[in-house]
């Protein structure tokens, strides 16, 4: 790890991310925008005629497809551009105009779903038969019918979009306030040499085997966001409120209900979620006690979590070892998959090393007609590695819905987005394991699924356990205070980590450092994900080609049916707890196997 982050403009083009695919002339950017507002303008003289005839339905829906893609690059672009450099004065100008066109888009065409609600099933079914071009938008259609009894008048409609910027505006100030203005000091190592910390080089510190650099940097750390708790406490109650406020007028009985039905989710999913990482508890305790007797610590810490257990072992892998394991890893998927995947290495589509200013974190996103793009902070790590393939697994799940869909149909739920994802990581993780050279090696890389297990299964759980407690306080009328925040999260940080941790008083304050609270009932599904994903790649590695192929039909799908039934084309099932108690399952049997390994 560099001791001094580059500037932006100091790293290397090769491990920059071309948006030039999607603007090379950034007047093209700023004619689209105005492209965006002539195309909403138009559909706003729509309003009140939807229901007249068949032709004029399509017309609108015709518009309405293409004001998704204008926005699809303009928005994209913009804030590609401003993670990039979130110092970046005018690439913030660029993404906040990009958000107001969208906003105002929003507002201008409020009144399609309440009209589309207005249509009766007759009319409706005329009207598919009439101009059978409508096919096209059948799925739209059907998903807006099916919110109907949370669908308010075409008044309400426009209200409630206008309010949708100064909604998002917790999440913005938040995400202003962790990557661009909080700085962090340096911290001292055990040779008494200076660290620079940053929000994307914390986790790395933490996973270092300097275990006072490992406590040093975590006091360091969470002292920094402690300064500024009641900020964060009054963006996260911003956030909730805007939740709770949306969810009241659409008549649901909590935030919570309003965000699963989105995506077209029963709560019982993430309850049976709940109820099956509760009862097998004992097998996260269960790790936490074997980390603290292979670590060799008389007390386990919370800045003993990220490195791995076995502290004789280390494991760097470069960028261009990273590309050359995922090919492998891959393999399985078929020569069509990796073809893909090495198009996204040799075209730039992956923006790898941090930088001054660079948005933390990674993910995977991208513009329909141009292609996904992966955003990366690649540190040379195990977890580097893990996560290059996770975020490809995000992008070839976008590339094969954008190929066979439309971009209205092509843009699945949240719900599966991390089946793809995860699957990859599992995929990795087999590959590894079973190639390992050694029996450090492999007793590290099953360390690290381990890990996976800990921080998917366990540590998401948790953190939705967090966001629906205080989530329900506020709906009970508790105020979110800051204290309030952190006594919530250290108790659960205790449950789920056990007697074998000592739960220390500044892991109370690592709510403010998620990015992900901000993304209205998010993380849980990473957990289901996890499950789904265990499930996945256990049958390609065993069944080959035809589970392959109903993976990729999965992949191919987007949004063309619910996710559950999604999900069963890949052969999982998540009505049921079975799933998540498999994939539980198979976490207890990897620390048998970790045992064996280092007691052999």
């Amino acid at each position: 790890m560099q001791n001094k982050l580059p500037k932006r403009d100091e790293v290397a083009k090769e491990l920059t991310w071309r948006l030039e695919d999607i603007y090379d002339d950034e007047s093209k950017w700023e004619a689209e925008l105005s492209k965006v507002n002539e195309i909403a303008d138009k559909m706003a003289a729509f309003q009140g005629k939807l229901s007249e005839s068949a032709q004029t339905l399509l017309d609108f829906c015709k518009l309405n497809e293409e004001l998704t893609l204008f926005l699809d690059r303009v928005y994209g672009y913009a804030h590609m551009r401003e993670d990039q450099d979130t110092a970046n004065s005018k690439y913030q100008g660029f993404h906040q105009r990009a958000l107001s066109a969208y906003m105002g888009s929003a507002e201008k065409t409020a009144f399609m779903n309440p009209e589309v609600l207005d249509l009766s099933d007759e009319q409706l079914k005329d009207f598919f038969e009439k101009a059978p071009e409508l096919g096209r938008y059948k799925v739209m259609i059907d998903e807006i019918r099916r919110l109907k009894d949370h669908m308010l008048n075409s008044e309400m409609e426009a209200l409630l979009a206008s309010a949708g910027e100064m909604q998002g505006a917790s999440q913005k100030a938040y995400g202003m306030l962790s990557n661009a203005d909080l700085k962090f000091p340096s911290v001292k190592d055990s040779k008494g040499e200076e660290v620079q910390l940053s929000d994307g080089r914390f986790v790395p510190t933490q996973m270092s085997k300097d275990r006072e650099l490992r406590k040093n940097s975590f006091e360091t750390y969470y002292a920094k966001y402690a300064e500024f708790k009641n900020t964060w406490a009054a963006l996260y109650d911003g956030e909730i409120k805007g939740r709770i406020f949306e969810a009241k007028a659409r008549k649901y009985n909590s935030a919570f209900e309003a965000a699963v039905d989105r995506n077209n989710v029963s709560p019982a999913v993430c309850d049976n979620l709940f109820e099956s990482i509760h009862n097998n508890m004992d097998k996260m305790h269960r790790y936490v006690s074997l980390r603290k007797k292979l670590l060799g610590v008389d007390e386990l810490h919370m800045y003993d979590v990220y490195v791995a257990m076995l502290p004789e072992f280390d494991m760097k892998v470069s960028y261009e070892e990273a590309k050359e394991l995922s090919l492998k890893a891959l393999a399985p998927l078929g020569e069509d998959y990796l073809a893909v995947v090495k198009e996204s290495y040799e075209n730039r589509w992956i923006d790898v090393i941090e930088n001054e200013g660079k948005r933390g974190g990674a993910y995977s996103g991208g513009v329909y007609d141009v292609h996904p793009y992966m955003l990366l902070n690649y540190n040379d790590t195990l977890n580097d590695v893990f996560t290059l393939v996770h975020e490809m697994g995000h992008s070839m799940h976008t590339w094969y819905s954008n190929k066979a869909q439309t971009i209205l149909d092509a843009n699945y739920k949240i719900f599966v987005a991390e089946v793809a994802s995860t699957t990859n990581e599992v995929l990795l993780y087999h590959y590894m394991k079973d190639n390992a050279k050694t029996k450090e090696e492999k007793a590290f890389i099953i360390n690290h699924f381990l890990d996976s297990f800990k921080g998917t299964m366990f540590r998401q759980t948790m953190f939705e356990e967090f966001e629906r407690k205080t989530c329900e306080m506020a709906e009970a009328g508790t105020p979110l205070t800051s204290e309030a925040l952190y006594n919530v999260y250290l108790e659960l940080n205790k449950q789920y980590f056990g007697e074998d941790m000592i739960s220390d008083e500044q892991i109370g304050w690592e709510w403010c450092r998620i990015p992900h609270f901000y993304y209205n009932f998010y993380v849980y599904q990473y957990a289901t994900s996890f499950a789904a994903a265990v499930a996945i790649a256990d049958r390609i590695l065993k069944e080959g080609a035809p589970a392959v192929e109903q993976y990729k039909k999965f992949l191919s799908s987007g949004c063309t049916q619910d996710p559950v039934s999604l999900l069963k084309i890949a052969g999982v099932d998540l009505t049921t707890k079975e799933p998540i108690d498999a994939a539980l399952a198979v976490f207890g049997e990897a620390i048998d196997e970790m045992e064996k390994v280092v007691n052999d």
